[in-house]
């Protein structure tokens, strides 16, 4: 395998650098939302409301990035796409109304799904050269600012800032470094004849964009869909109802309870991190499908003998089994034949955002007609989905 030269690594720090801000923006966020609710004197109904416009933006916004990626690159939109999402975070800290604060949420949750996109397209332009897996990476370190964001919220919280000026200085400190990384990324268009290379630097097989998707690729584009939607759903289960299920249903303390989402984040944090060198070595098609079955049978056995221990043992495999999930799929879909550059990643983020709003409510309604127990079977059925889908991704090893 050839080594990567000093602007092939280069471009992966930078790319590092804007999964890292953008973590990080939405998570300073987070921990603002009860005072904003309370400055607010916002009820429960309208609060949720309000909170509903980030997803919408999402979706009215996420079809756009390809179309911008092809116009004006991956790299620009990144970082013109990290600067407005500070820009919606600064508009949420100085909302004076219920309107105003639902419009900050919508810019946040539009501008986010655009970046979303430019940051794992130019992602996978580095990740093309290198010839080998470094996108689990990328989103570990996603992870890493997320935790950096919160942690950010929280003590800004705690030394009584007010949420203007901390949204506001967050916000400007992360998209200033967003346009520190942009000379290092990598420059030219995003077919860049040049990028695509094997293991042993000779050049890699193109993909033919021209033509349109045929049946078979919309079929397999819908397969990526069902994987992302999987692991998504999982990712949701831990944020959503880990801490509910373990205080509600079985009895463990609030500050115990939390450990059922701590253990979901914190072992996916490590499969991304240990992902590259898995998928390298495996290939995705084979480290999706084990982590099908990780996640199915650890969280089928703590719903079948529940116990809070094994709860939070068995979101802690939910997570590590759905890693590398997401990066696989839009992987998958940004190769796919027939679609313009950008096309087939755009299609699959915003189409897994679809099942993402859907999935909450779902689970929601299970539960209140039978139990959170039950509900939680989607868990053990999203790993199941992974092991009967994964046959789409890409089984080649790279070494």
């Amino acid at each position: 395998m050839t080594s990567p030269d000093q602007t092939l690594r280069r471009a992966r720090v930078a790319v590092a650098v804007l999964f890292l801000t953008n973590g990080a923006i939405f998570a300073n966020v987070l921990p603002r939302y009860p005072e904003i609710k309370a400055d607010l004197d916002l009820t429960n109904a309208s609060y949720g409301f309000a909170i509903a416009a980030l997803p919408v933006g999402a979706l009215v916004a996420g079809l756009a990035a390809g179309v911008l990626i092809r116009r004006f690159r991956s790299s620009r939109v990144a970082v013109v796409g990290t600067i407005l999402t500070g820009l919606g975070a600064f508009m949420i800290g100085v909302a004076p109304t219920l309107g105003a604060f639902a419009a900050g949420l919508f810019v946040l949750g539009a501008m986010d799904a655009i970046t979303d996109v430019a940051q794992n397209a130019h992602g996978l332009r580095v990740q093309r050269r290198y010839g080998r897996s470094i996108l689990n990476a990328f989103h570990a370190v996603w992870s890493a600012g997320a935790v950096l964001g919160g942690l950010m919220g929280a003590g800004a919280v705690a030394l009584g800032l007010s949420t203007a000026v901390h949204l506001g200085l967050s916000s400007a400190l992360f998209s200033l470094v967003a346009i520190a990384a942009f000379p290092f990324l990598l420059r030219g268009p995003e077919a860049d004849p040049v990028e695509d290379v094997e293991p042993d630097g000779t050049p890699a097989r193109r993909v033919n964009r021209s033509g349109g998707p045929t049946p078979r690729t919309i079929l397999v584009l819908g397969a990526l869909v069902l994987l992302g939607i999987a692991g998504a759903l999982v990712e949701d289960a831990g944020s959503t109802w880990a801490a509910v299920y373990l205080n509600d249903s079985l009895g463990a303390a609030a500050s115990i309870a939390a450990f059922g989402y701590v253990a979901l984040v914190g072992a996916q944090f490590v499969g991304r991190v240990l992902g590259d060198r898995l998928v390298d070595r495996f290939g995705q098609r084979a480290v999706v499908r084990v982590g099908g079955l990780i996640t199915a049978s650890g969280m089928g056995a703590a719903l079948a003998f529940p116990t809070v221990p094994g709860t939070i043992a068995g979101f802690a495999a939910a997570g590590f089994g759905v890693a590398t999930v997401i990066p696989a799929a839009m992987h998958a879909a940004d190769e796919l034949p027939g679609f313009k550059a950008g096309s087939g990643l755009t299609l699959l983020t915003w189409l897994m955002r679809i099942g993402f709003l859907a999935s909450p409510p779902i689970v929601g309604l299970v539960a209140d007609a039978t139990s959170l127990r039950v509900g939680l079977l989607a868990v053990p059925l999203a790993g199941i989905t992974l092991v009967a889908l994964a046959g789409v991704l890409d089984g080649r090893r790279r070494v």
